[in-house]
């Protein structure tokens, strides 16, 4: 079964580019730091050879789960979103209820998911709580450290 990656244009962009970048840049610097440690004489005994290698794979397994995503990605049109409901893409400003504090969050993709930039993934533990809230619900969300509830105070775009 694919997986279907939700995202905004923006996000997929960013992934373009980072995948142009490795499939062209990166790849090749991988190869030539390969070819480097293989003049250095015998491969059994390299270490260099052995960790240029596993940079290339890792570097492989980057590029393949990039491409995938990529290809199942599917663009948010953002012009059918709506607030009466908690959505992708919504920003939403929610209170815990057991400490008082207010955050503004907005929700996104797993691919776009950045915490710096209150950015949550959809299918993150709150993402999923909020998910179909409208404005004045309380959400019950279960966290690895138990029950947390937030009340929805607003809803945009």
């Amino acid at each position: 079964m694919t997986k279907i990656h939700y995202m905004t244009a923006e996000g997929l962009e960013k992934l373009k580019e980072e995948l142009n970048r490795l499939t062209t840049v990166e790849r090749e610097a991988a190869a030539r730091a390969i070819a480097d440690a293989r003049d250095k004489g015998d491969l059994s005994e390299n270490a260099e050879y052995d960790a240029a290698k596993e940079a290339q794979s890792l570097l492989e397994l980057r590029i393949a789960k990039l491409q995938n995503t990529v290809a199942n990605a599917r663009v948010v049109d953002e012009s059918r979103l709506n607030t009466d409901i908690v959505q992708i893409m919504n920003k939403v400003l929610i209170r815990n209820l057991k400490n008082g504090s207010v955050m503004e969050v907005i929700l996104v993709g797993e691919s776009e998911a950045n915490l710096e930039e209150k950015k949550l993934a959809v299918s993150s533990p709150i993402g999923r709580g909020l998910l179909g809230k409208k404005k004045g619900e309380i959400a019950q969300i279960i966290t690895p450290s138990g029950i947390i509830e937030f009340e929805i105070l607003e809803i945009s775009l």
